[in-house]
């Protein structure tokens, strides 16, 4: 599902923002039957409410050392002076959210950005992967992705080279979140990324090589009625397949959540699309912040198809922590699959509400 809609709450903490104008504008639906067409989906949709390119992945230091990153750009659709011919109104917003998981630190390495889309400060293309604020960027060029960020204490340079074409999720990427196909996104996958490029930590750069995933999501409904928030992982694995898998949570956080998801691609490329009741997540360990005081399992059974397989953090404390700018708390970190004891995927999981329910 890759969420990543953190930034709605963004919206949430500019109170001089009239959101009520935002419930009312026509956004463009989500519909089945649509097919995605490329390159021109790999590009924005800002007649939808919210969109995102989030991606994820292992990155090895020259001394093998590990490390997990992110890089996410969203674009939100305000709905706010749509009639206003002044590129001064808000039209559309642009957050940006960059990470570093470094087992040597314990705990994440986090910066993020926020603009209006306008004045070459920030801005978008709707024919190709192309999202901006100021100097990070997430763009295509031919079919290669490049992202740069720069942060007070990390940065990084990197290029992301896909395996093969896009992987569709749900019905030929119309993918529910809920009993009610109304509650649905647009959405596709780029696993088995190949990375290259250079981290940059305490003013010293390191080559760094390794995999990533990129999700690519867009959408104008809300969560479902009764929904806490989500469980999500994208796994890249060992054999050249990949897997991702998402439950959305009700309230109470018991039993198999109100709705699931899942795709597996096997190594020659075949996909295929799971019901919900082929999933299941069982958490196995918590861990609870020091920080704030939440709660998360950290490890998970998970069933697949008629599968179990175990999921491992890098290391516990991969919570992130933007009430100062967006308002939210949740865990999105470096994960490692196992099938009977044995490695057979890394990836990337993302854990919310497990504090206070997400709003979106």
């Amino acid at each position: 599902m890759a969420g990543r809609r953190h930034f709605l709450r963004l919206l949430a903490s500019l109170p001089a923002w009239p959101l009520g104008m935002a419930m009312a504008t026509d956004f463009a639906a989500v519909l089945p039957g649509r097919p995605l067409v490329f390159p021109r989906d790999h590009g924005a949709h800002p007649e939808f409410r919210t969109e995102w390119w989030y991606a994820t992945g292992w990155l090895a230091l020259p001394d093998g050392k590990p490390l997990g990153f992110q890089s996410t750009f969203f674009r939100v659709r305000t709905g706010i002076g749509e009639d206003n011919p002044s590129a001064f109104a808000p039209r559309q917003l642009l957050v940006a959210h960059a990470a570093l998981a470094d087992p040597a630190l314990g705990r994440l390495r986090h910066a993020e950005r926020s603009a209006r889309s306008g004045f070459g400060r920030a801005g978008f293309s709707e024919t190709r992967t192309e999202i901006w604020i100021d100097d990070w960027r997430f763009a295509q060029e031919g079919d290669v992705y490049r992202t740069a960020v720069r942060a007070a204490d990390f940065s990084y340079a990197l290029t992301l080279r896909p395996d093969g074409p896009p992987l569709l999720n749900g019905r030929a990427g119309f993918s529910q979140k809920a009993p009610d196909p109304r509650h649905a996104s647009y959405y596709y996958s780029r696993p088995q990324l190949a990375v290259s490029g250079t981290v940059t930590l305490a003013g010293r750069p390191q080559p760094v090589s390794g995999k990533a995933w990129l999700d690519h999501e867009w959408s104008s409904e809300l969560l479902p009625e009764g929904a806490q928030g989500w469980d999500w992982l994208g796994i890249n694995l060992a054999d050249g397949g990949a897997l991702m898998a998402f439950r959305m949570r009700g309230k109470d956080g018991a039993g198999e959540g109100l709705w699931a998801a899942a795709t597996w691609r096997s190594a020659d490329g075949a996909a295929q699309v799971l019901a919900p009741e082929a999933i299941g997540f069982t958490p196995r360990r918590r861990w609870r912040s020091p920080r704030t005081g939440i709660d998360y399992p950290v490890e998970w059974q998970l069933r697949i198809a008629g599968r179990l397989f175990q999921l491992r953090p890098l290391f516990d404390d991969q919570e992130l922590d933007s009430r100062r700018s967006t308002g939210a708390i949740y865990w999105e970190g470096a994960v490692i699959l196992h099938e009977a004891e044995r490695e057979i995927g890394r990836g990337y999981l993302e854990m919310t509400g497990y504090g206070e329910a997400i709003r979106v």
